[in-house]
């Protein structure tokens, strides 16, 4: 399987002032299978530490900060000495080591030479919650399911991913009927890595959305080992809601539709824990699509959307004949997977922070907004062949930007 944050990885590897490495994400996106591909196919020796149920070495670092005598714990600990020049060093579920994650920043400062790269499936939560975060004595990647491109790849379809990337529009047309196969299974498959290898061994759509399920699950499983109890029914409560909010013509999360009477300030928890554990992903609104959109953005009116598609699809009990056939079960949820898929391919596959635009009186809605240089860029969602877009019209009349797309 072909991850593009192998490339960041392997220029990272190759820094002069390397600095410890951090991938954030959420769990089942396949750090940890990153982490040691990247050890086996580019050094010698990988020197690999969980922290889940790994008291002993929590233990290492609770006593301070000494580089010496943590690597010699760690030489103990995996059975082999570790070298500067040919190990990589891996601290896995680092959430459950907060000194060790604050030791980064004395690897960073007193040992450079050593390549370490670390990451944490609930790291996010463990930050907002308290964790001394070493700023500017680490690089960090956040991970994500794997995009469109890299399921093509993994597909074995190299030369379409190849000409998406490359942008040969004439090719792509050429194969438009291959891109639309690939990208319905896309849809229902996803990018969840143990699902697209389940896809792919057994070319069985049904094994891969029992994969599906049993990741719910196990987020489900994961909300209980690590929230309150008061907190608990709130956060099912916004995890279950999220497909019926994004069903909606205007996807803007309403909390009402949660619970009657329901109020932002009685949510907010649960949102920013789903949010910080990378399960969801928060699009707020801007009120003017100006330079720089952060500086217009509503805290209090977004969207919210699934880390997966092929998630959205199994907590939606969507057919798999809705998606691969097209038939008329898929008219009123289309929107909500293509708007889906847009979102997944903006923030995994570029470096832009997508937006979305409305106004109290406004009659339209723009469906994304990126900032591209000094320009602020519409995006307008459609699931079918459509030219015609009255809000996008609508918008570029208002507004004039440079692009649309």
């Amino acid at each position: 399987m072909q991850r593009f944050a192998m490339e960041k990885l392997v220029e990272w590897k190759n820094k002069k002032n390397r600095k410890p490495f951090v991938i954030m994400g959420a769990r089942q996106v396949g750090k940890t299978w990153l982490m040691r591909e990247f050890g086996k196919n580019y050094y010698n020796k990988v020197a690999y530490i969980s922290f889940y149920n790994n008291v002993r070495m929590k233990q290492v670092f609770e006593q301070d900060y000494d580089i010496n005598r943590i690597i010699s714990a760690i030489n103990i600990e995996v059975g082999f000495t570790v070298s500067a020049d040919d190990t990589l060093i891996i601290f896995d579920e680092i959430q459950n080591a907060p000194k060790a994650f604050e030791s980064l920043k004395y690897f960073n400062e007193d040992a450079p030479e050593y390549h370490i790269i670390v990451a944490g499936s609930l790291l996010g939560v463990a930050l907002h919650e308290g964790i001394s975060y070493p700023v500017g004595k680490v690089s960090t990647l956040n991970l994500y399911p794997l995009n469109f491109r890299e399921f093509l790849y993994a597909v074995g379809e190299t030369e379409l991913a190849d000409a998406l990337k490359s942008k040969d529009y004439g090719l792509i047309d050429s194969f438009s009927d291959k891109y639309i196969y690939h990208l319905k299974n896309y849809m229902y498959v996803g990018g969840m890595p143990e699902a697209v290898k389940s896809f792919l061994n057994n070319s069985d759509y049904y094994a891969a959305r029992e994969v599906q399920k049993e990741i719910v699950l196990q987020y489900k499983g994961d909300f209980g080992k690590h929230i309150s109890a008061g907190e608990l029914p709130r956060i099912n409560m916004v995890w279950d809601s999220i497909p019926m909010q994004l069903a909606k013509e205007n996807k803007k999360f309403f909390f009402g539709q949660i619970k009657k009477g329901a109020r932002s300030s009685d949510f907010e928890k649960a949102i920013q824990w789903l949010t910080d554990s990378g399960l969801v992903y928060r699009v707020h609104k801007v009120n003017a699509p100006h330079i720089p959109l952060s500086a217009y953005k509503e805290l209090s009116f977004f969207k919210l959307f699934f880390l997966d598609i092929g998630l959205l699809g199994a907590m939606s009990e969507l057919d798999l004949h809705a998606i691969i056939e097209g038939n008329s079960l898929f008219i009123e949820f289309k929107g909500a997977f293509t708007e889906q898929y847009v979102l997944q391919q903006i923030i995994s596959d570029t470096e832009y922070t997508p937006y979305f635009y409305g106004t109290e009186s406004a009659t339209f809605e723009q469906d994304f907004l990126i900032q591209k240089g000094m320009n602020a860029v519409p995006i307008e969602v459609k699931a079918e062949t459509n030219t015609r877009s009255q809000s996008l019209k609508a918008f570029f009349d208002k507004y004039h930007p440079e692009l649309s797309i």
